[in-house]
């Protein structure tokens, strides 16, 4: 009896996957615990072990595809084992060529009776392009029609100038704060000059990045203040400590000392540990620290430690450590990455002296850190080289005014010069 090869819940709130590559092909062998193929969720590719031995009698969902925790994706078997007709109905069938009919007047943003719900993004492009969203096969979680669905029709099936959409589309049933359907319409065809240049074919990973922060930077209504840091206390302390953190087999960086610093300013004003609802500020009773981590070209994760509150300077490091580490082999769970309640990234690593980051939604506030730099400061009346560093805060000026922002960032920035220098 075949084994089915079934998408597996790679998370607690991950109902969704995307299949990125099939490692093996029909009539091919495979082992138990094998990996089988590679899929694609929420900025994490993990490969996806064989659940049986045997042959690849049938793949089910290709490359490409998006399926829900749960579906059928292949089928493995022994050699010259044929599917049972229960088996073979899990097969999706070949979509099939329709002719042309009338397009029937496109559904309002919402639920539809037969189509389910139509997201305000998918129903302006059904408008501008005067489509009927029944031709067109949804990859969603239960079928849904998503941007990408119509996106990929209207590749395949022209339509003529698409009508001037209308002033205002209207979200259905609560469903505003969804990323990856509220992005715009996919800009216009560059012209035959400009298509001369190298097409770089986006990753899952790019994908999701630019429909989380276009979100971003559409809805919330950002605003960032700058100040800057006298670190001498904090150098001091990192250069007496990081040989005996070695010792432990971590690694002690500035970072950490960031981190610690948030979660005290995080404690003084809670208000930055917070999300905006239709319902009023969600305060959050735990810190959960995101730290972004640069893959490079790959794209930017933020995995996430979990009740920051409770760590010493070591246990930061540590838990810096570990995340950076795992982030960089690829080795993060879909967990690692939810649940942050306020973000740091560390720019200036790459030599940034300061930056205005984007708010990771929904979270109200980010942080960023700029390039420690010795530079010549007056203190007390006096000219001195200090080792010293810009700090940004963006926030949310729907949950917070300047005030407050400019407290909080003050806090981060007490912390810093007065750290102990034992």
């Amino acid at each position: 009896m075949a084994t089915p090869v079934i998408m597996p819940q790679l998370g607690e709130s991950v109902v969704e996957g995307t299949v990125l590559r099939w490692l093996k092909q029909p009539g091919e062998a495979v082992a138990e615990f094998e990996p089988l193929l590679e899929v694609s969720t929420d900025k994490v590719d993990s490969e996806i072990p064989s659940p049986a031995g045997g042959i690849v009698l049938q793949i089910v969902v290709p490359a490409g595809q998006t399926v829900r925790a749960g579906t059928v994706l292949a089928w493995i078997g022994a050699a010259g084992e044929a599917l049972s007709g229960e088996e073979a109905a899990t097969v999706s069938p070949t979509p099939t060529e329709t002719l042309a009919t009338p397009a029937a007047p496109p559904p309002p943003p919402g639920r539809d009776r037969d189509l389910g719900f139509i997201s305000p993004v998918v129903a302006r492009l059904a408008r501008e392009h005067n489509l009927d969203l029944h031709q067109i096969q949804g990859t969603g979680e239960g079928g849904r029609i998503t941007k990408k669905d119509v996106l990929r029709y209207l590749e395949t099936h022209p339509t003529t100038t698409p009508e001037a959409p209308a002033a205002w589309e209207t979200p259905g049933e609560g469903d505003l704060f969804r990323p990856t359907e509220e992005t715009p319409a996919a800009p216009p065809a560059p012209s035959p000059k400009a298509a001369e240049g190298r097409l770089i074919p986006l990753t899952p990973m790019r994908q999701k990045i630019a429909e989380r922060l276009s979100y971003s930077a559409r809805t919330i209504p950002h605003v960032t203040t700058v100040m800057e840091a006298d670190l001498k206390r904090v150098v001091t302390h990192y250069t007496a400590h990081k040989p005996l953190f070695a010792r432990d087999g971590v690694n002690l960086t500035y970072t950490a000392y960031f981190a610690l610093a948030t979660v005290a300013a995080l404690r003084a004003y809670p208000l930055l540990n917070a999300s905006w609802t239709d319902e009023g500020i969600r305060v959050y009773e735990t810190i959960n620290l995101g730290i972004a981590v640069s893959l490079g070209e790959e794209g930017l994760v933020v995995p996430v430690i979990r009740q920051a509150e409770g760590l010493s300077l070591l246990g930061m490091a540590r838990a810096i450590n570990d995340l950076a580490t795992r982030a960089r082999g690829h080795r993060l769970t879909p967990e690692d990455l939810q649940g942050g309640t306020f973000t740091i990234t560390n720019h200036g690593v790459g030599g940034s002296l300061f930056a205005t980051p984007i708010i990771l939604p929904p979270q109200c506030a980010i942080l960023g850190v700029g390039k420690i730099t010795p530079r010549p400061v007056v203190v007390e009346d006096a000219i001195a080289i200090r080792p010293m560093v810009y700090l940004s805060l963006t926030f949310d000026h729907r949950i917070l005014d300047g005030a407050v922002a400019d407290a909080f960032l003050s806090k981060i920035v007490q912390t810093l010069q007065t750290w102990p220098e034992a």
